[in-house]
């Protein structure tokens, strides 16, 4: 069976250019071999027209066209100026097109950064954007209020945690995408079209192969073109209006959300540690403002994170290993939402609407089980005890939901529900909020299992793990696939969320490593290089999704529940809680209506009331509350059809006909550059610098974590002190910290003696220590106060002995040996043998008698008749070799010698074996 692989876009950089009636957009693929061309026509005040001729051309074809543009666009012949073809900007994508009250805006990419790699499919973050207007001003019909909604939609900073791939799906997940390269395509591969059938045919006669020159067939892959999960789309909307007209190369969707890669070396190996984070889409919104689900199904912030590991010393999907493990958060499926109108810390909870049957939860866990597969389970994490309820009003809510739905479900594929009240348990000192996750952690990855591509190890048969006999999941013949998934949730699904996530993704990351081999049991501790890389991960991804829901940080850490996190912390913890007040008072309501115009929830219209005159968006997310519903849904029978049939196993990843009509199946040529990933990735084809190759400045376990003295164990596995590593986790000293100690210490320690001490006090000292009129010189106070004290002799002996405990403290700790301390008599001998021996090897005249009795001897090194690093006599070669060698000099100079008598007959009998 031919092989699968993802069809990679046909575009990837571009120009546009202008004309006074016309915008030129050229497109190009990464070896700027393949273009295409979409014109937009600037002559229409409100609408868009867009033409896709669908032609590819070559380099010489799309400069011959913009030559005929650009003179044909000219009032004058010879004349050069703005009436002909300018060049407006270059970009690598369009994110769409928007109108408001005017003519239509296109948005273009015109920054990207490299984030992350997974597999030589590269992710791309978003740096900046271009707004630009289409029409001409000649037929620009002006607004008022067209500037204000202007203004509105770029409050959404593009530049802030979007993501694209012109090659990978970031909507699904890489076991979505993974297992979509395993179905059985030869039923449903598609018959390419006339268009594509004469390029094919064209591009196979530029091309030359081997295989087929030899008589054997040419090797065919099936290409592969997926549909997004519109759910975590989040320009859907922007590109619906040409997502028919355009060629599919044309469309790139990006999402929103995290995306954070680390390197875990282990002993050398580089294991890639990749975490993605995708934000719904759906009831989009700002803390406060976006609460519960609405009447489709879809929750308040909604994120799926997925944590991928893989082994970086191999790339291709086929032949390399990756694992991959995903859980979700998201609000209470319930109908509740606070009236933010009272300026209160803690609005109260209220229930807007009864739903005895659970039909919002029903349509939630509806869509979970038809992506995810079973069990869901649910982890809520609200309290339970409250002197005046508040949060509990949630869980006497949700519980009996959950059990109303249950009782139609086989007992198999029932959702779980676990309630633990995290925040009590964080207050008691008696218990340890870790260790209580880690344990709900372990059964939770033991039920759902996780995903990896590769099956199982001969060393797991020959020592079994009793924890690894218990996993769950769903084997296959390739290795493992993850059924089911946890939602997490509290009331705002941040700061204990993030938590919890961690230690189930910490407990999923030590089977990771164990089934790609790296562990020999699937069990990480704390304190070590490998954890600690995690926490770093997840703490950036949790403070990215809290920035963009509660308009803050973080406020309570990992390090907050495991009680090692220092003073200061609680400080920061408090500037974090005002921040998120101010932002969720002040700021909110504006992030949400940017993010409503962004997503086309409200379109303006003159014939509707603005945006900001609307008193609420209730009836904008709401949207079926607006007409009576054709066919209702059952309330016993909730979940969508053929769900069942399937189960354990999600819907969406099965080969059935419902999502077989999601993929486009055509064949290609194994080496098309619509599909060769490896010269999608290394660019054999130009000449590329390693700074531009591998571009991405990603955290590595060996620079930022591992200690830097010699004798300590590399393995990223190994537990150590705070002290011991690299990067402390317990964080650096407060600047204020720093000034009481030196100004302690100033007047009794003596000067550094070596320039890294120095280097290193002055890196941590802050600038009000270096501004501050009172501070003095480090280096010279010491001794200038002590000595105009009328201190003694005895004094500055003690400064010399202190010193020179310095000097073997600092020599020490690189070199691993007290160098003060005299050498043994077997030591010095030693040495002294390795002296000779050096003079012998490295003695330019050897005219000297050596006694070899004094030294060690050795064979030669080489079959050289000198042999030394500084005379080295060059090998002998035959004269058939030179002649050899200076005909194929003579050759690459266009001088072919005369071919004898044995060349001819060998070229003879080969025309008659091909030819005759």
């Amino acid at each position: 069976m031919p092989q699968s692989a993802g069809i990679i876009s046909g575009i990837q950089r571009m120009v546009l250019y202008e004309t006074r009636a016309r915008y030129f957009l050229v497109g190009t693929n990464q070896a700027q071999t393949k273009h295409r061309v979409l014109k937009i026509d600037r002559t229409e005040p409100k609408d868009l027209v867009i033409i896709d001729d669908k032609h590819v051309y070559n380099q010489q074809e799309v400069r011959e066209l913009l030559g005929r543009l650009d003179l044909g666009n000219r009032t004058k012949i010879g004349q050069k100026g703005s009436s002909g073809l300018s060049r407006a900007v270059s970009a690598f994508g369009i994110v769409g097109f928007v109108r408001f009250l005017e003519g239509y805006y296109i948005v273009l990419i015109t920054k990207r950064r490299k984030m992350a790699d997974i597999g030589g499919h590269s992710i791309y973050k978003i740096e900046d954007t271009s707004m630009i207007y289409i029409p001409n001003d000649s037929v620009r019909v002006t607004h008022p209020d067209e500037a204000r909604y202007v203004r509105i939609f770029q409050n959404v900073d593009l530049s802030s945690n979007f993501y694209f791939s012109y090659s990978y799906d970031l909507s699904h997940s890489l076991q979505y995408n993974l297992t979509l390269l395993q179905r059985p395509y030869e039923l449903w591969s598609s018959p390419s079209s006339s268009e594509e059938e004469e390029v094919q045919t064209q591009s196979k006669q530029d091309s030359f192969d081997i295989f087929e020159e030899e008589g054997l067939p040419t090797q065919v892959v099936y290409g592969l073109q997926n549909e997004p999960y519109y759910k975590y789309v989040w320009n859907g909307k922007l590109l619906e209006r040409v997502k028919d007209i355009v060629h599919h190369d044309w469309l790139m969707y990006i999402i929103h959300g995290f995306c954070g890669q680390s390197k875990l070396l282990i002993y050398g190996r580089p294991v890639y540690i990749t975490l993605i984070a995708r934000r719904s889409s759906k009831f989009a919104g700002t803390r406060f403002l976006k609460r519960g689900a609405n009447c489709e199904g879809d929750v308040a912030n909604e994120v799926e994170t997925e944590q991928i590991v893989h082994d970086a010393s191999v790339m291709s999907f086929i032949a390399g290993s990756y694992s991959s493990y995903v859980q979700v958060r998201g609000s209470v499926p319930l109908y509740w939402s606070q009236d933010i109108s009272t300026m209160m810390p803690k609005p109260p909870i209220r229930l807007d609407q009864a739903d005895p049957y659970a039909h919002v939860a029903a349509l939630h866990f509806d869509q979970m089980l038809q992506r995810f597969g079973s069990p869901i389970i649910i982890l809520n994490l609200v309290k339970k005890r409250e002197k005046r309820k508040h949060e509990k009003i949630l869980s006497e809510e949700l519980y009996p939901a959950v059990i109303n739905l249950n009782q139609f479900l086989p007992p198999e594929n029932c959702i779980d529900y676990i309630a633990w009240d995290m925040a009590r348990y964080t207050k008691s000192k008696l218990c340890n909020v870790l260790d209580r996750l880690s344990m709900i952690a372990e059964n939770v990855v033991k039920r759902t299992g996780f995903f990896i591509n590769r099956s199982d190890f001969y060393c797991h048969t020959i020592r079994p793990d009793d924890r690894w006999g218990d996993l769950g999941g769903h084997l296959t013949a390739s290795g493992r696939v993850q059924t089911g998934v946890l939602r997490t949730n509290c009331v705002d699904c941040l700061d204990r969320t993030n938590t919890a996530q961690f230690m189930v993704g910490k407990c999923a990351l030590a089977y990771q490593l164990y089934a790609l081999g790296m562990i020999d049991k699937p069990k990480l501790q704390f304190d070590t290089d490998c954890v600690r890389l995690f926490e770093e991960l997840y703490e950036d991804h949790g403070d990215t999704l809290s920035l963009q829901y509660g308009g803050s940080q973080l406020v309570h850490r990992v390090k907050t529940y495991r009680k090692i996190a220092p003073w200061t912390q609680h400080s920061k913890d408090i500037m974090q809680t005002l921040s998120r007040y101010y932002s969720n008072a002040f700021s909110d309501a504006d992030r949400q209506d940017a993010i409503n115009l962004f997503l086309q929830v409200y379109q303006p219209s003159e014939s509707k009331p603005h945006l900001w005159e609307l008193p609420t968006d209730f009836y904008l997310h709401q949207r079926n509350t607006m007409a009576l519903p054709q066919d209702r849904r059952s309330y016993t029978q909730w979940w969508s059809g053929g769900i069942l049939s399937y189960l354990p196993v999600a819907y969406d990843e099965v080969a059935c006909e419902d999502t077989m009509k999601k993929v486009k199946v055509k064949r290609v040529n194994r080496f098309d550059e619509g599909t060769d990933i490896y010269t999608e990735f290394f660019k054999p084809y130009e000449l590329t610098s390693f700074d531009d190759t591998f571009c991405i400045a990603m955290t590595n376990s060996a620079r930022e974590f591992m200690p830097k003295t010699v004798g300590v164990d590399p393995s990223p596995f190994t537990v150590r002190k705070p002290e011991e590593t690299g990067k402390s986790v317990l964080g650096n000293k407060s600047s204020k910290e720093e000034t009481l100690l030196q100004r302690k210490t100033a007047a009794s320690a003596p000067p550094p003696p070596s320039e890294e001490a120095i280097s290193s006090t002055s890196e941590d000292d802050s600038e009000e220590d270096r501004d501050d009129d009172g501070s003095v010189s480090q280096r010279s106070t010491p001794i200038k106060l002590l000595t105009e004290s009328g201190e003694s002799n005895r004094t500055q002996e003690e400064f010399q002995q202190q010193q020179q405990q310095q000097q073997q403290q600092s020599f020490k700790e690189p070199y691993g040996l007290n160098l003060a301390e005299f050498p043994s008599d077997d030591d010095l001998l030693i040495y002294e043998r390795f002296a000779h021996l050096g003079e012998s090897q490295h003695r330019v005249e050897r005219t000297e008698h050596i006694n070899l009795a004094n030294i060690i001897c050795l064979e030669p090194v080489s079959c050289f008749s000198e042999d030394s690093v500084y005379a080295v006599s060059p090998p002998q070669v035959d004269r058939d070799t030179r002649d050899e060698f200076e005909s194929h000099v003579m050759a690459s100079q266009g001088q072919v010698r005369v071919l004898c008598r044995d060349d001819m007959l060998m070229y003879r009998e080969y025309v008659k074996n091909r030819y005759m």
